[in-house]
């Protein structure tokens, strides 16, 4: 099955709290961290809320 790179390129400083926990339901906590993710409708869902603070590339 393929994967998903996520990377966080934008920071969580004044955006709503919805979005911070978003960000943290998908493991990222810093600045360009980077996660890997299988491309399940509930992270691809979670990554579509927050696609302005992330990059996504297929592994």
């Amino acid at each position: 099955m393929k994967k998903i790179k996520i990377t966080q390129v934008k920071s969580t400083i004044d955006r709503p709290e919805r979005q911070k926990r978003s960000m943290q339901a998908l493991g990222l906590r810093k600045m360009h961290q980077t996660v890997e993710h299988n491309p399940t409708p509930q992270i691809l869902g979670i990554v579509d809320k927050v696609k302005h603070l992330v990059s996504v590339e297929e592994i």
